[in-house]
């Protein structure tokens, strides 16, 4: 059976040689045709599950001496003085420190490959290696057969020497770039206030580029390096040190904050760094076998670095992560009232969502009144955007908690939580009892939280329609009752689709947060405020330091609810002049609204109208808290780079915590 499939693949690379070298003249020419059709014979279909071997080559070689001559000419013709220092240097790294930007060429280059010139080795690898995938198969060619193949093709000579155009001379350049490029970037100011622990200090990267020239002069003179060369180790001493100034700088993003462009900028050194410590052992060896090896690792490298060269996950991946995990650290620092522990603190919890349901008893009535003027889509989505955004910034300053604003400002706290959970063995189902603790005294407080608002809104809102219309003999909601009742109901209006786009916004509230905090701490925005010249003179020392206090403990939360108003105010009327369903529905909202209808209406609603405007109160509420805390629990994952495997682990706690004791999950208990 074996051997049936040996002599099949034997054939067919008979038949491709004959195809390609029938006239014995094909290796005289740079033709990549017959290249691509013998890496297209060993491209598996699937890549990540099929093993290749390159036994029918190598064994059609031995047999075949002179096939195996035009073979050697061939590969050494198309190989000749191909230029890939640049693709070292460059493929998989990023080129620029806008983000976007980068973010745009990558996905165009995956439809419009972009095309080097003919005389360097990346339009080969372009022409050849062409799938994403390609690396994948090439590395579980058994290393065995790469060592014979080479040893066949007698290329164990070419890191003999570094004269200008070879292979070991282009390694050298790549390097050498790096080196170069690094230094550069690291002396940047934005890159250098991250890291004030090093003015005192020269700069590694300066120093690590003096000690690679020292190499590159060494391997130039002799093409070989040992391991103990002083110069190598130093280099590899300042490579760590230039590492540990990366993630110092990473680390201090706490401290002073970070910027897209500055992210970028410490993102591209480190792929550097990974990319020298990658390429540096290549340069170590003095034997012909350890040439060898180097030749073979150099070549997947290569391939490796070409096919992934385009890739845009990994780009987003690792330029998101720093920012969410910074947004998440913020989040905690201004969320950590909106979780009760104590008695104490779930009563206060729920004088608080008391306030905050007053505030939105009127901005309900607002609504109703600023609905009755007659203007156009955008003058309406600009009159609710400022009813809903004073509003919330009011009730932010004041102190009070609206229902739903939890999940969205405790990442961090749940992010916690999690990574303390993925210390622990898995045993019992207490992998993530800490986690489930968390979640529900977070349900608790927005229990409670859903409670105050409702029971104060309800109340207020039907007490002012009753004001107004016994002062003026009005009824605000004689003729809108019917639309305010019906777009709470859950089986007469798309209200869950409406409740879940108000958590998205409650959740992209939390990261305006956040990303305004960043921002500003790492501009010094409060630090500049404090001591302006003019501010200083004007209203004093004390007066502008808590002024600038006031602006760093406030100015995100005014911010993000200006913008959450604006996200509430406007949807309705995006979604009008688009022809779409767009709408919001709040679990406070609705319960104002649901007063207003029932005055409207002067209280003849059906029972099953009052039947469904009270359970469209509660899943609105379900709805609006579920998606709200989901994304703000996939921010947590995102920023502590924690699998989404650990959800399952996390239902199974909550499930297993909420069994053993489901009164905490709505009160503040004795935990046992």
């Amino acid at each position: 059976m074996n051997l049936g499939k040996r002599v099949k693949a034997r054939q067919n690379i008979a038949e491709l040689f004959e195809n390609h070298f029938s006239n014995g003249n094909y290796a005289a020419s740079q033709d990549l045709d017959f290249l691509v059709d013998l890496v297209h014979f060993f491209r598996p279909h699937k890549p990540k599950e099929e093993r290749v071997s390159l036994e029918s080559l190598l064994l059609f070689l031995a047999e075949n001496p002179i096939e195996k001559g035009l073979f050697i000419r061939y590969i050494r013709n198309v190989f000749a003085n191909r230029k890939f220092s640049r693709m070292l240097s460059d493929a998989g790294i990023l080129k620029d420190s806008d983000f976007i930007y980068e973010v745009k060429k990558r996905l165009t280059a995956k439809i419009l490959p972009f095309q080097p010139q003919k005389d360097t080795l990346e339009y080969v690898l372009n022409q050849v290696f062409y799938l994403d995938t390609d690396t994948i198969w090439v590395n579980h060619i058994p290393k065995e057969e790469l060592h014979r193949l080479f040893r066949l093709l007698e290329l164990s000579e070419v890191f003999s020497s570094a004269k200008e155009d070879t292979p070991l001379s282009e390694l050298l350049n790549g390097m050498g770039l790096l080196t170069q490029r690094m230094s550069g970037r690291a002396m940047e100011n934005d890159v250098i206030k991250m890291v004030p622990e090093y003015d005192a200090f020269d700069s590694p990267f300066v120093a690590m580029e003096k000690e690679f020239l020292q190499i590159e002069q060494q391997v130039r003179q002799t093409a070989s390096l040992n391991s103990d060369d002083l110069h190598y180790r130093q280099f590899v001493v300042l490579h760590r040190q230039c590492v540990e100034y990366v993630e110092r700088a990473f680390a201090n993003s706490s401290k002073y904050g970070i910027s897209i462009k500055v992210n970028q900028s410490l993102l591209r050194i480190r792929q550097q760094l990974y990319r020298l410590k990658v390429l540096m052992p290549l340069l170590v060896g003095t034997t012909a076998s350890e040439k060898e090896e180097n030749l073979i690792q150099l070549a997947l490298k290569l391939i490796k670095y070409n096919c992934y060269k385009n890739n845009v996950g990994k780009l987003i991946n690792d330029s998101t992560q720093l920012l969410s995990y910074e947004i998440t650290q913020h989040t905690a620092k201004t969320g950590e009232h909106y979780i009760t522990e104590t008695p104490k603190e779930y009563f206060q919890m729920l004088r608080a969502a008391m306030g905050a349901g007053l505030v939105v008893g009127f901005l309900c009535i607002f609504k109703v009144m600023l609905g009755k003027i007659e203007t156009s889509y955008f003058g309406h989505a600009f009159l609710y955007s400022m009813n809903y955004a004073f509003g919330f910034i009011t009730i932010f300053l004041l102190g009070y908690a609206l229902a739903t604003k939890q999940p969205a400002m405790t990442a961090a706290t749940i992010a916690k939580a999690l990574e303390i959970g993925m210390k622990r063995p898995n045993k019992n189902g207490e992998k993530h009892s800490s986690f489930a603790h968390l979640f529900a005294r977070l349900f608790r407080s927005q229990f409670i939280a859903f409670v105050g608002n409702v029971f104060v809104a309800f109340p207020v809102a039907l007490a002012g329609i009753w004001l107004i219309d016994l002062a003026f003999h009005y009824n605000i909601a004689e003729t809108k009752w019917p639309k305010l009742i019906a777009d709470i109901s859950p089986i007469a209006s798309p209200a869950i689709f409406h409740a879940a786009i108000a958590g998205v916004f409650l959740f992209l509230s939390g990261i305006i947060s956040g990303s305004v905090s960043n921002r500003n701490k790492h501009h010094q925005v409060y630090y500049r405020i404090q001591e302006h010249p003019f501010l200083k003179m004007t209203f004093g020392v004390d007066k502008t330091k808590r002024f600038a206090n006031w602006i760093e403990n406030n100015w995100p939360g005014v911010i993000s609810n200006f913008w959450f108003g604006v996200f509430m105010g406007s949807t309705a009327s995006v979604g009008a002049f688009l022809g779409l369903d767009f709408d919001v529905r709040h679990i406070t909202f609705v319960s104002g609204n649901l007063a207003l209808g029932l005055y409207g209406a002067d209280f003849q609603l059906t029972q099953a109208m009052l039947f469904w405007g009270i359970v469209g109160i509660g899943v609105i509420g379900f709805v609006n808290f579920i998606v709200s805390f989901s994304l703000s629990l996939g921010l947590a994952l995102r920023s502590r780079n924690i699998p989404l495997s650990e959800i399952r682990f996390l239902n199974k706690a909550i499930w297993t915590y909420f069994k053993k004791q489901p009164a905490a999950f709505f009160f503040p208990v004795k935990e046992k």
